[in-house]
């Protein structure tokens, strides 16, 4: 059974003002060290162009798996990507620079997205408030879970 015509719609609305407006300037705020550690770059690979893409995403860091709450689920274009090409990167913010680390990302299709965005968010003020736009924009929460290879920068 295909979506709601208002539900495309608001995602094709969303994706466009995220696309324009909000992911330049998150991503270049991320790679200028302006946002601490609420976001972090997720990279993949275009599924058709093969071109590197490179996508804020709100800090979902735990250990050595990265969790990614997608608003748009496999509608997304980066979700897409990592379907096709589950080898990743995620840049995180340290010390004014991007550490990138490589992951395999698996989405998780039956994890309750929204109890999963509450766990990540507890006591991380910026996470819990990018939550409301997620919130806000979201047409199909769904969670993915990348596995990240064990950080070796401190040997």
């Amino acid at each position: 059974m295909g979506e709601s015509r208002r539900k495309r719609r608001k995602r094709e609305r969303s994706r466009a003002f995220e696309r324009r407006v909000v992911n330049p300037l998150v991503r270049r705020a991320v790679f200028d060290g302006r946002m601490g550690s609420t976001y972090a770059v997720l990279e993949t690979t275009g599924r058709r162009s093969g071109v590197t893409r490179r996508t804020p995403v709100a800090n979902g860091l735990r250990g050595d798996a990265f969790w990614l709450i997608s608003a748009h689920g496999p509608h997304a274009h980066y979700f897409q990507n990592l379907l096709a090409h589950p080898r990743v990167r995620i840049g995180i913010a340290e010390g004014g620079h991007l550490r990138w680390r490589p992951g395999t990302a698996q989405p998780l299709p039956d994890d309750d997205a929204r109890a999963r965005h509450r766990e990540l968010g507890r006591g991380r003020l910026g996470y819990r408030l990018d939550g409301l736009l997620l919130r806000g924009t979201a047409t199909r929460l769904t969670t993915v879970r990348i596995d990240l290879e064990p950080d070796t920068s401190g040997d």
